[in-house]
């Protein structure tokens, strides 16, 4: 790859590493996400502790420190493989942020963000999976891993056999899996806090 596209990748990781959730409740006067809550620094959590509006706020800047720098690449007609590193490396910097001692959150809105920077369509359709199962269930993380969950298909049906995008994307479900194990266990004993509500 050329040494744009290293340069643009790097950027994107540490573009990723800027923590909206952090920097809201700082600028609000709210108490510091990670130890309020779930202890997590994203939007979910970010409502906890300071309400509808924080969290919006937050989840626009977590989603478009994905949405950026894949946009940029797309833009400059990258290669499909330079493209989903780009979006891989800003969802790497929203989980491990070198800035916040590797410790960030648990990537669904950074994704979202990645995905609008690929195309439009993938992301409806995830966002639109996302929707419909969180009215269904009033579950942020069960909408949040079945959305996810049906991504790498939503894209193969979408773009076709883009296998390059595929393979980075499922990759990153994964670790978005791995991110809510906590959030399974809970799924699964009956536990999970609902939307709106502690």
């Amino acid at each position: 790859m050329p040494v744009i596209e290293y340069s643009l990748i790097a950027s994107a990781y540490f573009m990723g590493s800027i923590s909206s959730a952090i920097i809201v409740c700082k600028l609000m006067g709210l108490a510091d996400p990670r130890t309020e809550g779930s202890g997590n620094p994203g939007a979910t959590n970010v409502m906890r502790v300071g309400g509808k509006k924080a969290a919006a706020i937050t989840l626009f800047g977590d989603s478009l420190k994905g949405f950026a720098p894949v946009f940029i690449a797309n833009m400059m007609d990258m290669s499909p493989l330079a493209i989903g590193l780009t979006g891989a490396a800003a969802f790497l910097g929203h989980l491990y942020p070198i800035f916040f001692g590797f410790k960030g959150g648990k990537g669904v809105a950074t994704m979202i963000g990645v995905l609008y920077g690929m195309n439009f369509f993938v992301a409806a359709a995830t966002s639109a999976t996302w929707l419909l199962i969180a009215k269904g269930f009033k579950l942020s993380s069960l909408a949040a891993l079945i959305a996810s969950f049906l991504t790498p298909l939503y894209m193969w049906l979408i773009l076709g056999p883009q296998w390059d995008l595929i393979i980075i994307i499922s990759l990153m479900v994964l670790l978005l899996f791995w991110r809510h194990r906590s959030n399974i266990q809970r799924i699964i004993s009956g536990e999970e806090g609902l939307i709106g509500k502690n």
